[in-house]
């Protein structure tokens, strides 16, 4: 595949659900096959987490970032960058970062139209272990919030269940009912569950992972970059 064939990727989903580690490790896979690469940070409204922070580790892997015009400064409200129209003119692969739920996704109202006038995956990351989505229904319903407010609509689901650094095999895999039964109530497809890639090469956990991996179930594991600055 060409870069003129370029695929345009749009992470959402609730607050803290982990979009922008999934955005950044799916950033440099796209890189590691040989791709050229626009990660764009959208969120402009949690500055704690954003995948622009990390800038210089994709910058090594050939990664352009295109970030909020003060970003990681001290100023509160950060405004859209100035290159943003570069994401939909040039040829690169593009992962964007949106902003949590509803309020997050707003921005992406702006460019609706020109979204909508190309092939684009909008990959909803879904978090069992995150207040307000415990249950699959709570994560359905968020799902048409952001879907209203972007004017976009979803096309995959990516169940990244976890509870940070107390994150465990059974922890990952007693939310797989959870990844499956969000993707039943929407009718869209379970992309992936990802796995933090020490979790992933352990071999103490490799044979539970392979029982639970069947045709409803792939692995995509990650690394964990993206953490609070406390952590």
């Amino acid at each position: 595949m060409s870069n003129s064939q370029r695929e345009f990727y749009i992470i959402c989903g609730h607050y803290g659900v982990g979009k922008s580690n999934f955005s950044i490790n799916l950033a440099i896979e796209r890189a590691k096959m040989g791709r050229k690469v626009i990660l764009m940070d959208l969120d402009l409204v949690n500055p704690y987490f954003l995948s622009s922070g990390y800038e210089e580790l994709m910058n090594g892997y050939g990664i352009r970032v295109i970030k909020p015009l003060y970003a990681n400064s001290n100023v509160d409200i950060p405004a859209l960058p100035a290159d943003i129209n570069v994401a939909f003119e040039d040829d690169a692969d593009v992962v964007m970062d949106v902003g949590g739920d509803d309020a997050g996704s707003t921005v992406l109202g702006r460019f609706q139209e020109r979204i909508n006038s190309m092939e684009y995956k909008m990959i909803y990351v879904v978090n069992k272990y995150r207040n307000l989505t415990h249950t699959p229904k709570e994560a359905a319903e968020l799902l048409g919030e952001i879907e209203q407010a972007s004017r976009c609509h979803a096309t995959a689901i990516v169940n990244n269940s976890h509870l940070k650094a107390e994150t465990k095999a059974e922890t990952i895999i007693n939310a797989l009912d959870f990844g499956q039964e969000v993707g039943n109530i929407l009718n869209l497809p379970l992309l992936a569950t990802t796995v933090p890639k020490s979790i992933y090469e352990d071999e103490s956990n490799k044979a539970v992972l392979s029982e639970n991996e069947t045709k409803a179930v792939k692995w995509y594991p990650v690394d964990i970059i993206v953490k609070a600055p406390w952590e």
